[in-house]
């Protein structure tokens, strides 16, 4: 198939997508390491479109964010444990929560401008398997002994060593340039907006019950491959209601009155993969392949969670998407309206309701609640960080494809470092 004219782009197809099914840290992931994830997830691909043959697929992009040393190369060395041919570049990408779906834009910009005819995106991240440090003051003893230039100098520096040294670096869910985790922030933007604990809970109720019923109808049955004993999403709980999430205690925002935020209505640390093919359109059509939708528009966003206007919420950590959505439909000449179906990740119910309201502020209409998280999202699956853009773009474009008529959707994901990332996924 021949490239793309200079200056021009060509439409992005999302063919399907594949994921393992997510599951709480600490449990049947313990031991699964991302590269075990990532390599799983995209055997189903591969085996359910048949991209075994040389060149079927033009790149494989992915990433995650809890990596180890050894993870240096996780998208190559995934490419090389599966039925990909080994000729297949890869490379690694990373943007906190927002990678999945930023592979999946780097991938489908190499596919609009003709570089080449597919990819594969995605990402993983297990909670179970992060990575421990070396504690710092062990680590500049154990550098300072390799410099040294004698057995005498090797063992000086070694002499240093003492039991506090030996205590690891353990990652924390906080900001570098603030000390507070993802859910403190998100407590401080939930009281600035003034997000009730009842809205909260009633979303995250909603996630449950949402997913539950598109696993009931099959939804997922091309989209998750069972992987060590798990054929649907560990965190999700049919029998969620309110009621059940009101005797929860809250677990963020504790240092100020009326505390919201539980770990029912908080997202679980949790591992997982997911993967999606992008194709153009000819490649598609010569493979048989009808797509699911396209993708038409994206827009990244940052605020400054630092030194903004924390306390009255418009930069909030989480509340990126809360700019990029506006300029991203500006763009489009799209307001709320035209969409049949929105995705908000749910990283917390707060942050998604605090993000509605926001995005009225700054003129969108107000989201259909039916039109929201219409399959449940991340409050319901679990959100391995990298694994969840993947995930959500699969997951829409299927929707899509399920209403068998044009659709247009939105997708919002918000990230840690104050930033976030958007896209208009269309079905003609």
């Amino acid at each position: 198939m021949s490239p793309s004219a200079p200056g021009s782009t060509r439409r992005v197809a999302v063919i399907g997508g594949a994921r393992v099914p997510f599951a709480r840290s600490d449990g049947p992931y313990a031991t699964a390491s991302n590269q075990e994830m990532l390599t799983a997830a995209l055997g189903g691909l591969v085996e359910r479109y048949g991209l075994e043959g040389p060149g079927a697929v033009g790149e494989f992009v992915a990433g995650a964010v809890l990596k180890h040393s050894r993870d240096f190369n996780l998208a190559r060395e995934t490419v090389l444990g599966s039925a990909l041919d080994p000729r297949t570049p890869a490379y690694d990408i990373q943007q906190a929560c927002g990678t999945g779906l930023q592979a999946v834009i780097a991938a489908a910009n190499k596919i609009a401008l003709g570089q080449t005819e597919s990819a594969v995106a995605g990402g993983a991240d297990t909670a179970s398997d992060a990575p421990l440090g070396v504690n710092d003051r062990l680590r500049r003893i154990l550098l300072e002994a390799r410099r040294a230039k004698s057995l005498g100098g090797r063992a000086k520096a070694l002499a240093g060593i003492r039991p506090g040294h030996l205590v690891p670096d353990i990652p924390r869910n906080a900001e570098p340039r603030t000390g507070l985790s993802m859910g403190e922030h998100a407590a401080v933007t939930a009281r600035a907006w003034g997000i009730a604990r009842e809205d909260q809970d009633a979303l995250a109720a909603t996630s449950h019950r949402r997913l539950a019923a598109a696993y009931e109808r099959g939804l997922f049955q091309d989209l998750v491959v069972p992987f060590r004993d798990l054929a649907r999403d560990q965190n999700l709980r049919p029998g969620s209601t309110v009621e059940k999430l009101a005797t929860l205690k809250p677990v963020f925002g504790l240092d100020a009155p009326g505390a919201t935020m539980t770990a029912g209505n908080s997202t679980p640390l949790t591992d997982g993969a997911a993967t999606v093919l992008l194709a153009s359109e000819e490649w598609a059509e010569a493979r048989g392949l009808e797509p699911l939708a396209y993708l038409t528009a994206y827009e990244t966003a940052a605020v400054d969670f630092v030194g903004g206007d924390v306390a009255g919420g418009e930069d909030g950590l989480l509340m990126a998407p809360a700019y990029a959505v506006p300029r991203m439909l500006e763009r489009a000449g799209l307001g709320i309206e035209d969409f049949d179906l929105v995705e908000i990740h749910e990283a917390f119910a707060s942050q998604v309701l605090a993000t509605l309201v926001a995005w009225e502020k700054r003129g969108l209409a107000p989201v259909d609640r039916d039109r929201l998280n219409a399959a449940g999202s991340s409050l319901a699956t679990g959100h391995p960080f990298a694994a969840t853009g993947a995930r959500i773009v699969a997951t829409l474009a299927t929707l899509l494809a399920e209403r068998e008529g044009p659709g247009r959707g939105l997708i919002s994901v918000c990230a840690a470092g104050g930033q976030g990332v958007t896209a208009i996924l269309e079905r003609t």
